[in-house]
């Protein structure tokens, strides 16, 4: 394996056990912590140029990563998502760059939706007594809880990495 292809494995297994772990936060607890953010930011920051990207690329894709940031943060403030769920979509584009983070959004979009109907019909029944144990899935069985959208984020992220230049270094 080149440098290149070495990076390029170690950063796509920090990025898919990062956007995993944001997901399994998110839905346990409702909240992305920073750390997992500025941990996806610091990865790609140390491997890009390693795995063989261009500066050119690196500005781009941060070009495009902080106007995606800046689109979120407006989501955040009309409410419509949490402050995680903006960091986490931005970095996320950060990874993906301009010719994959359109279609991350989608995803992201289409999958949001998924998930908010899922949680819909979670909560139009009744929680099992067994499942009262889990203090998580008692607070997310609730109506005024929101959604979860970092496990919507983490599978667009993941469906829309596979096909980067992340990936087809490694082939």
């Amino acid at each position: 394996m080149t440098i290149s292809a070495t990076a390029a494995f170690s950063a796509s297994l920090c990025f898919a056990i990062a956007t995993l772990w944001a997901a399994f936060m998110d839905l346990t607890t409702m909240k992305i912590r920073n750390e997992i953010v500025l941990f996806l930011l610091a990865v790609y920051a140390a491997l890009a140029p390693l795995a063989g990207f261009n500066i050119a690329e690196i500005g781009f894709s941060a070009l495009i990563a902080f106007g995606v940031l800046v689109c979120m943060f407006v989501f955040f403030a009309f409410g419509w998502i949490g402050g995680g769920d903006a960091k986490l979509v931005a970095v996320v584009s950060l990874w993906l760059g301009a010719d994959h983070a359109p279609a991350f959004v989608l995803y992201t979009a289409l999958f949001g939706g998924l998930v908010t109907l899922v949680l819909i019909q979670f909560r139009m029944r009744p929680l099992p007594l067994a499942l009262y144990r889990m203090d998580w899935i008692v607070k997310l069985h609730k109506a005024e809880v929101g959604v979860p959208y970092g496990v919507a984020i983490a599978i667009a992220a993941l469906l829309t990495f596979a096909k980067t230049p992340w990936m087809t270094i490694l082939s």
